[in-house]
């Protein structure tokens, strides 16, 4: 070395060993046991410049040989380039702790948070465990419809705000700092600090967001209402935490690590492990918020939990492309990308349970006591409610329901023994439904079905029919008020719904012949005297009776003539009855068949 770099040197080393961080009485320390920081923001930017370029002439009049990379010593002896070399990446490694500690900005968790709930533009409320559907069965949709709650659009709004985390000084500070230090080798050191500091600011900026630290058996022993309204929050915290937080960390650390002058080929700095900065700092915080959807996709299934799944579904599929470009530049980083991708898969298969589960319910809801008056069961409210929603899910329900109900589940309803065989139902065609449709159809088949059995529950055998007439008339109401399910139910499986089997059609007829023959018998055997009286009575019978049966027979007698023997239950024709009625009021019972009697 000649005697000008000797100089240089000595030089160097004089201004690097003033900023030894462990000499007990430092030429550039503080007093009063505060240290004095070269990089403070409003400190002494000529001296700042000038440690770093002393840096810069140690690094190259005296490199460091390979076995000074590793840990600093921390070392007040001024003896040897190398030595002073080791002093000053002590220095440099605390300078940049203090400028990661000091320097932060404040992170305005609020206004990302209401960023992000715009995505979602509704909370809904909780759907009642299924063994109870309904807490009341009036004659109003009210309390069934508030406690199913109504879907507005989900509309994506992907939109990564990378918002600055320190102010530009102090970031050309981070990064002149570890330019030095990478080319010192001591790049680990400085990702090691870089971690330490930033990874619990972002686990709190996490639980500004409301992200709780919830063990997968936390999760799964929650109770729905709780868990519920977790999933709502933890919707918005994670767009939040993605759109944000993790991506204003990556900023960050791109701002910071970019373009360093590296002395190791496997520098953390930028070979994809999992030491890189942005991933030393944020994993662990990414396992905390995606295991909570991770909990969520392998916990039990319930019908309730539907619509909540589909929206974490929803949710995950719309941060998916962002967690794309976030994470994906290093391995650690894309094994992050693939826990996500997997658990919406995972939350994709739940929702094909649940609705596969929800069919068998509805088909093996147990027959108990039957609902006073032949009104609507709760039941039937709680079923259509609950696939009204289905059908505001239509989107996101038609990309995940891809096969239609199985054989096995018409088996598993031919062979319930709760319920009478309904060898009558018609089944959607496959080759006119999506499997979705199918599916809703299905479920409305299963429901008619169950209240066949539900309606044997009643002692007068009319009053069975008035439950059924009203339960269908509900059912088929119900897909006529909603746009969105009479689309997927379609008309021609609608008009099916207008009419209900053709084995409660043959009861329905069997019981008005009963009823009308008997009420023949016993009211022709009355008397009034009065001729004008008779007739008027007549007359008022004729009114109320013959229209209705007319409008009855004309929506419903090719559902029997189709079949065997209708001769067995249309009995009487418009005309027949009208020829019966007058009869009435005679005082004299007619023989038996002495009026003509055809289905004609």
């Amino acid at each position: 070395m000649d005697r000008s770099a000797a100089v240089e040197l000595e030089r160097a080393e004089r201004v690097v060993m003033r900023w030894d961080s462990t000499a007990s009485a430092s030429t550039g320390g503080g007093s009063g046991g505060e240290e004095q920081m070269l990089f403070d923001g409003g400190g002494d930017r000529a001296e700042a410049e000038r440690f770093l370029l002393a840096v810069d002439d140690l690094r190259r009049l005296a490199p460091a040989s390979p076995g000074a990379v590793g840990s600093p010593r921390r070392t007040s002896s001024a003896g040897g380039g190398s030595n002073a070399v080791q002093v000053a990446m002590a220095r440099l490694e605390d300078e940049f702790r203090h400028v990661l500690t000091s320097r932060a900005l404040d992170l305005e968790i609020e206004v990302l948070a209401d960023l992000s709930s715009l995505s979602m533009c509704s909370d809904r409320t909780s759907f009642s465990d299924f063994p109870e559907p309904v807490a009341a069965a009036g004659d109003d949709d009210d309390s069934v419809s508030s406690s199913v709650g109504r879907r507005s659009s989900y509309r994506s709004m992907r939109s990564i705000r990378e918002i600055d985390i320190f102010p530009a000084d102090a970031i050309s500070d981070l990064n002149a700092i570890a330019c030095r230090m990478a080319a010192a080798g001591y790049d680990r050191e400085c990702v090691q600090v870089y971690a330490s500091v930033r990874k619990p600011a972002v686990d709190s900026a996490l639980r500004r967001l409301g992200v709780e630290k919830l063990t997968i058996g936390d999760v799964q022993r929650l109770e729905w209402d709780a868990l519920e309204a977790k999933i709502r929050r933890w919707i918005r915290a994670a767009r939040a935490a993605v759109r944000g937080v993790f991506s204003s960390e990556r900023r960050l650390c791109f701002l910071i690590f970019h373009d360093l002058p590296l002395s190791n080929p496997n520098s953390p700095i930028t070979s994809p492990n999992p030491t890189t900065p942005f991933a030393e700092t944020v994993k662990g915080a990414t396992l905390q918020l995606f295991g909570f959807a991770e909990a969520i996709s392998i916990g039990r299934r319930s019908p309730e939990k539907l619509f909540k799944i589909i929206d974490l579904h929803d949710a995950l599929s719309d941060l998916l492309p962002d967690v794309s470009d976030i994470f994906a530049a290093s391995k650690a980083g894309e094994s992050i990308y693939v826990q996500v991708a997997e658990i919406r898969s995972r939350l994709a298969d739940a929702v094909r349970g649940i609705l596969s589960e929800f069919e068998n319910a509805v088909l093996r809801d147990p027959s108990k006591t039957p609902v006073p008056g032949g009104t609507i069961h709760p039941l039937t409210r709680y079923v259509m409610n609950y696939i009204s929603l289905i059908s505001d899910y239509k989107a996101t329900l038609s990309e995940l329901i891809l096969s239609r109900p199985s054989s096995s589940s018409r088996n598993a309803a031919e062979g319930n023994d709760l319920t009478p065989s309904f060898p009558d139902l018609d089944l959607p065609d496959p080759d006119s439904q999506s499997p979705l449709a199918a599916h809703l159809i299905w479920i409305i088949v299963v429901l008619e079905h169950n209240l066949e059995g539900k309606a044997s529950l009643y002692k007068d055998v009319s009053l069975s029919h008035l439950f059924l007439m009203n339960n269908v008339h509900y059912i088929v109401h119900k897909v006529k008020d909603s746009p969105e399910l009479r689309g997927l139910i379609g008309d021609t499986y609608l008009k099916r719904l207008t009419g209900i089997s053709k084995t409660a059609l043959r009861e329905r007829f069997k019981a008005f012949n009963a009823v009308f023959e008997e009420a023949h018998r016993v009211q022709s055997g009355w008397y009034v005297p009065d001729t004008q009286l008779r007739e008027e009575l007549r007359i008022s019978i004729s009114e109320k009776l013959l229209p209705a049966y007319r409008s009855f027979l004309g929506r419903f007698r090719h559902h029997i003539e189709n079949g065997r023997h209708p001769e067995l239950y249309i009995k009487y024709s418009v005309d027949d009855l009208e020829i019966s009625v007058t009869d009435f009021f005679e005082g004299s019972p007619p023989p038996p068949h002495n009026r003509r009697r055809s289905h004609g």
